[in-house]
């Protein structure tokens, strides 16, 4: 590995702005994006949101790896043509589960499919999805989204960590030291200038791996279905079965869906300034295209919707490959594991403790990287009131009584069931209906001019 890297970082020119990769470079590089997406934590958190058995979550699991290749594959490939891995949202979770526990799963599956089309015919052939860009997504607006999608999906994770199998004191213990391996290996990949620095990229493996470890002392594992598991098995197509459409499920989904693509723009944006490439009206149209019709082939698998993975940016960065093949392999890697059940059961077997205890820290560094975008917005009291007031009520929507939620109308609880859509949609109005004084727009710049 050292060597590989060693070979490839010699091989850089600081005038290029992509660089020739053999084919052995191209999978060596695809297997580590492929490492460094943790891809697996939105499915096996669904999963755990709809009560899935083992053998429905190793399905989920196995649909989603899958999904995500094919999508990537689409994106890199022939749409966008950017080097951007695809992999599951945690945007869309509490509402998913909201749908599929009240209404039943092929109702989940139908809402994701008319968004998803509407998203490609927004990018090509209507061309209008890069005016939207320009008009309603500021770094006010993508910043916000982010911290509240971090701060939303907390509560389940640490309710999740209390109603785990198993008394409250191990629970606690397991997750703790689960939560300190990660934390660990994070600080040291990013503070090492040596080869530990790999800790970083395999750093939710590892926790995994030894959390696993540790609730095995404590009788909270169980990997019995994994020996009846195939070691190589062709997805087969709605394996949770077939779409049902309802109108209220599918409006929701809509809106998760310009959620999401607040999201993955503020990817997009990422990837195109690591890669010196500029992203044209043109190129944002193709990855909306590309988004939708990824998000589409992968509801016929039952995954959730895909997203670009900012992640995999960073390791663009560090290797300075800038080439999309590495990519495009990731994406071919991604469907080989989608077609191993055996492995997706190993996966699905990790006890829900450890997940949790993984998936809380994952949403502190969501929300910090949401902070790390609003930090060169000024802090005027509009743009205050702006993030403020939107972290405020999807705080509100997360901590929502059950008994009020269930008296409220189907489409109201659907939408409330999701914090992140509401602090999105609400820093959305507040961003376009609060006027905009020049202070708004003009502290960062004379802040910049001090500092520098």
């Amino acid at each position: 590995m050292e060597s590989t890297t060693k070979h490839l970082e010699s091989a850089s020119n600081d005038g290029q702005k992509k660089r020739e990769v053999t084919f052995s470079q191209s999978l060596f590089l695809g297997l580590q994006q492929v490492l460094a997406m943790d891809l697996f934590i939105p499915p096996v958190i669904l999963a755990g949101m709809l009560s899935f058995s083992v053998t429905d979550s190793t399905m989920l699991i196995q649909m989603t790896f899958l999904a995500c290749g094919i999508a990537t594959i689409i994106q890199a490939g022939l749409a966008m043509k950017l080097p951007v891995m695809q992999g599951p949202s945690f945007v869309p979770l509490s509402a998913l589960a909201a749908i599929g526990t009240t209404s039943g799963i092929g109702v989940m599956i139908g809402s994701l499919i008319p968004g998803a089309i509407l998203i490609a015919l927004l990018g090509n052939p209507l061309k209008v999805f890069s005016k939207v860009v320009r008009k309603f997504i500021p770094p006010i607006v993508a910043g916000t989204v982010i911290v509240v999608v971090g701060l939303s999906l907390m509560p389940s994770a640490i309710n999740s960590i209390y109603s785990a199998e198993g008394s409250f004191g191990t629970n606690m213990l397991v997750a703790c030291i689960t939560a300190a391996i990660l934390i660990f290996c994070m600080y040291v990949g990013e503070k090492s200038k040596t080869k530990l620095k790999y800790m970083k990229l395999v750093s939710v493996i590892l926790s995994l791996g030894m959390g696993t470890v540790v609730a095995s002392f404590f009788g909270l594992v169980d990997f019995s279905s994994v020996g009846a598991s195939a070691w190589f098995q062709v997805p087969s197509l709605f394996a949770f079965g077939m779409p049902e459409f309802e109108l209220h499920a599918i409006l929701i989904m809509l809106a998760i869906y310009f959620i999401v693509m607040i999201e993955t723009t503020g990817t997009w944006f990422t990837v195109g300034n690591v890669t010196d490439e500029e992203l044209t009206d043109k190129r944002l149209n193709g990855g909306a295209f590309g988004e939708g019709i990824g998000c589409f082939v992968g509801s016929f698998f039952g995954g959730t919707p895909v997203t670009g993975y900012s992640s995999n940016a960073g390791i663009i960065a560090i290797t300075g490959v800038k080439s999309r093949k590495p990519i495009i392999m990731g994406g071919f890697i991604l469907v080989l594991l989608g077609m191993m059940p055996k492995l997706m059961t190993v996966i699905a077997c990790i006890p829900s403790v450890v997940i949790n205890s993984v998936f809380a820290i994952l949403c502190v560094v969501i929300m910090m990287n949401g902070f790390k975008v609003i930090k060169n917005v000024p802090f005027t009291e509009r743009n205050m009131l702006v993030i403020g007031v939107s972290i405020m009520l999807a705080m509100f929507a997360v901590l929502i009584p059950a008994n009020i939620s269930q008296g409220l109308p189907e489409i109201v609880t659907y939408f409330v069931s999701s914090g992140t859509a509401v602090g999105a949609v609400t820093a959305l109005i507040l961003n376009l209906v609060l006027p905009q004084k020049l202070d708004d727009t003009e502290v960062t710049s004379k802040v910049n001019v001090t500092i520098n």
